[in-house]
């Protein structure tokens, strides 16, 4: 029995280590015996369950991010006994079950490489300040069996309509150790897993037929099988959509989800792929991390980029073009999917191969376009139509299509020139193979992931009545044509630089007044002509003709989409569909700021609202009282990058963070301290007294009456954020009483970090001040006591020192921090990715002790 088990161990441990990369590099297909050691390569995956969390005291934790960690995917089997693990396609679930049947394994034949110490190694962390620790595995080395669960339904069922039970799926573990040649050992196998425990992988529940109830049959299997093998752990793994129906639930199996790939799992994931790569390349260590930077840097640089790399089976992908191209990618995400593509089909439709023992390449299948003798490129243009046709007609707008089996069988019969194939044979062909579509079920296919089903649409789009029909979908569409315009443009572009120019004439065509209504298809093709500019147009050189229609765009993304928030009768976006326009017009130029002096919003009094002199109401509870205030300025906006940068170089000054000057120019400037905001408001109060285009009113305040710009009173931020005394003046937001999601950038919001200044319209204080809840927290002038009933006291001399408040939450706040009346204290030397700052232009009295 030792001497079986053993040699039952080696096979497991054999099968599941290799993984071969003939799939997905080119370079491999002419290596004898390239492959991947999965040990090697593999990165822990996170679910979607939360840890408990621990709240810290101190006062800075309440503006840092709240570091939501997940429960790792083995944490969870170490806590259920019966568990269901669910994930997207390409997530990682059958890359997870080999693993962990990998280190059973391993640690039962004592191997170094992949053993117990592998499986719980500490989860990759976010960032420097985090303690890894081990995963928690309390089980030792079980015996690992791994069930397909097609491969079951397919050959280990009873006849339909009889119930399946546990002695089906015994009988089938038997017969498949009798093919590898260990039927001895089925059973001690079966003897150990009752008497000791074992961990039984039944992987792929999604993939079994749903035809004749074969489904059904195996629920009752597997809950036969729990119920005869109480000490077995047992793991089923499926797609997430696919275990949603009720009458599908495995009685008394836990369920947990995959979670994307955070940063710290790509970055774990693509140091290990190339320290690998590089030994199977003959790379010296150097040059294997030069390029892992280098990968990183890509991913992490491009929006697009950096969703794909959150799925493993695509960031493989991802990372096999990056080797296979010699360490880089294409520079435009549509080359990069172009190139994929290519790898995919070359996958999907070549020559299958087999290896004999003596090495020699023994040809199993000729590839698609050989078969049936017809040019690649043709049945290239077959799939653009079938995605554009299964895109067009898909019921959701997420995930991918299903591709009828019939369709696709019908148009490469159409293209086939061989008369020796026939529908069954090519049915056989295409169920063995994968790469650019997959099986999913009988008769059905589909695409990997929802962007190459969306890259394929395009092409076909860039070949018919391009671009008319692209923008007429798109303005029409938006939610499922968005994707599938600009890649659509972004490959046009490629043949000729005014193919670009002519989709977004084709979007954005419309003229209308600042303060008119834009049409809902007109919000979003001008969103979409932004969007196809900044991915695909040289912005360095844009020609004469074609300078007003970037104008016109520009001025619809500033003062239609960036504004449509539902309000007024506009069109209604979404937060997180208005966040990524603010990004969009900083590189276009943004409008609302002077395109001459970047650091100065474009209208009359630069930027600054008027807050008149009288009460106001002050705090909330027992402490909220009635306060009254000289007139003042106060910024519409958060001092912004653009003005922040302007600042630096004009003064020579180096920020003490150079994160500062990272986000787009129209966004808040953060990572700014109270020291540094102070010498910002005397370098622009000296720099407004000089310059001549200073609007009158405020130069004669600046130069003839001694006011000066410095940081908000804790007061004057109040009142600007609640308006003058009122019988509705004591609201606890800027906009009334309960808090709104769609009216500010705070947790609740989604957006997951700050956006471009102005982006929330409906948030506005009764005087129009904007972004005072959420975005970032903002500096005041006051120092920090208990109490704030008194106004305009010695805590706003800033000589006197100690920590000052901050007011108006950020983006990662919960709604209690956005609140009017919250107040915070910190450091002045503090800064962090959360922290800005405003300006206010304040009488002398009011403003003394402004300087530092």
């Amino acid at each position: 029995p030792d001497d079986l088990r053993y040699a039952y161990l080696n096979h497991v441990y054999e099968t599941v280590g290799a993984l071969s990369l003939g799939g997905v590099d080119p370079k491999a297909a002419s290596e004898a015996e390239t492959r991947l050691n999965l040990s090697a390569v593999y990165t822990a995956l996170f679910t979607q369950t939360p840890e408990e969390q621990v709240w810290a005291g101190r006062p800075e934790a309440r503006l840092r991010r709240e570091k939501e960690r997940h429960l790792s995917a083995l944490a969870h089997l170490n806590r259920s006994s019966r568990l269901v693990l669910l994930g997207d396609p390409g997530s990682g679930k059958s890359t997870f079950v080999n693993f962990v049947a990998l280190c059973l394994a391993g640690e039962a034949l004592g191997k170094e490489e992949a053993n117990l110490k592998r499986l719980t190694a500490p989860l990759p962390v976010e960032d420097d300040d985090e303690d890894p620790k081990p995963q928690p595995w309390f089980h030792g080395p079980l015996l690992p069996v791994q069930v397909v669960l097609r491969d079951f339904a397919a050959r280990g069922l009873p006849p339909v309509g009889e119930r399946a039970t546990a002695k089906h799926l015994w009988d089938f573990i038997a017969a498949e150790l009798e093919d590898h040649g260990l039927g001895e050992y089925a059973l001690h196998l079966k003897r150990e897993l009752q008497e000791k425990g074992g961990l039984l992988f039944l992987d792929g529940l999604d993939e079994v037929p749903e035809a004749a109830r074969r489904r059904e049959q195996i629920k009752q299997a597997v809950e036969d099988f729990a119920a005869v093998s109480p000490r077995c752990r047992i793991l089923v793994t499926s797609r997430t959509y696919a275990y949603q129906r009720q009458d599908w639930r495995l009685r008394g199996f836990d369920v947990a989800v995959l979670a994307p790939f955070s940063d710290g799992q790509i970055r774990h994931f693509v140091s290990r792929w190339y320290a690998h790569i590089g030994q199977l390349r003959g790379l010296s260590p150097d040059d294997a991390q030069g390029r892992a930077e280098l990968l990183k840097r890509a991913i992490f640089g491009s929006d697009r980029l950096h969703n794909l790399a959150e799925r493993p089976l695509l960031l493989t992908l991802m990372a096999s073009l990056h080797a296979w191209r010699g360490g880089s990618l294409p520079e435009k995400r549509e080359e990069l999917y172009n190139d994929a593509v290519d790898l995919l089909l070359d996958w999907w439709e070549g020559r299958k191969v087999l290896r004999d023992a003596q090495g020699n390449v023994v040809m199993q299948q000729p590839s698609l376009a050989e078969w049936l003798r017809v040019d690649r490129e043709k049945v290239r243009g077959l799939l653009n139509r079938l995605a554009y046709e299964a895109h067009e007609s898909q019921p959701d707008v997420v995930g991918t299509a299903d591709v009828p089996e019939g369709e696709l069988l019908s148009g490469l019969m159409h293209l086939s020139q061989n008369p020796e194939v026939n529908p069954a044979l090519l049915t056989r062909y295409l169920s063995e193979r994968a790469g650019l579509l997959l099986p999913r079920g009988i008769g059905v296919y589909t695409f990997p992931h929802r962007t190459f089903q969306e890259y394929l649409a395009a092409c076909h789009l860039t070949d018919h009545d391009y671009p008319e029909k692209v923008a007429e979908l798109a303005r029409r569409e938006p939610n499922r044509w968005q994707e599938v315009a600009l890649l659509a443009g972004a490959k046009a572009a490629r043949g000729t630089s005014s193919a670009i120019w002519s989709l977004v004439e084709a979007l954005c065509y419309r003229d209308v007044g600042e303060k008119e209504t834009l049409p809902a298809e007109d919000v979003w093709g001008a969103l979409l002509a932004g969007q196809a500019l900044v991915e695909s147009a040289n912005l360095e050189r844009v020609s004469e003709r074609n300078r007003p229609k970037l104008e016109r765009v520009r001025r619809h993304l500033a003062y239609h989409v960036l504004r449509a928030d539902g309000l007024k009768g506009r069109l209604a976006l979404a937060p997180t569909e208005r966040a990524p326009i603010g990004r969009v017009l900083a590189r276009l130029g943004d409008p609302r700021f002077r395109p001459d002096a970047w650091y100065l919003p474009n209208d009359d009094p630069l930027g600054f609202i008027r807050v008149p002199a009288g009460p106001f109401t002050m705090g909330e509870g027992h402490e909220q009282h009635t306060a009254t205030l000289p007139e003042y300025y106060i910024a519409r906006y958060p001092v912004t990058v653009a003005q922040w940068r302007a600042y630096l170089e004009d003064s020579g000054r180096e920020p003490k963070d150079q994160r500062s000057m990272r986000d787009p120019d129209n966004y808040p400037a953060r990572f700014v301290t109270w020291c540094e905001a102070f010498r910002y408001c005397e370098w622009l109060t000296e720099h407004l007294r000089e310059w001549e285009e200073t609007p009158k009113p405020l130069r004669r305040l600046l130069r003839d009456e001694g006011w000066v710009v410095t940081l908000p009173s804790e007061a004057e931020w109040e009142k600007a954020a609640r308006g003058p005394l009122t019988p509705h003046s004591a609201s606890r937001y800027p906009w009334g009483d309960n808090p709104d999601p769609n009216r500010a950038n705070y947790r609740d919001t989604g957006i997951g970090t700050t956006c471009a200044v102005g982006c929330f319209p409906g948030g506005a204080s009764p005087y129009g001040v904007e972004d005072l809840s959420g975005n970032v927290w903002e500096w005041t002038r006051s120092l920090y006591r208990d109490h704030y009933h008194v106004v305009n006291d010695e805590r706003d001399d800033c000589k006197a020192g100690g920590p000052l408040v901050v007011r108006g939450g950020s983006w990662i706040s919960g709604q209690g921090h956005v609140r009017c009346a919250n107040r915070v204290w910190l450091a002045p030397d503090y800064s962090d990715d959360s922290l800005g700052f405003r300006l206010v232009m304040v009488s002398p009295s009011a403003g003394r002790g402004h300087r530092i």
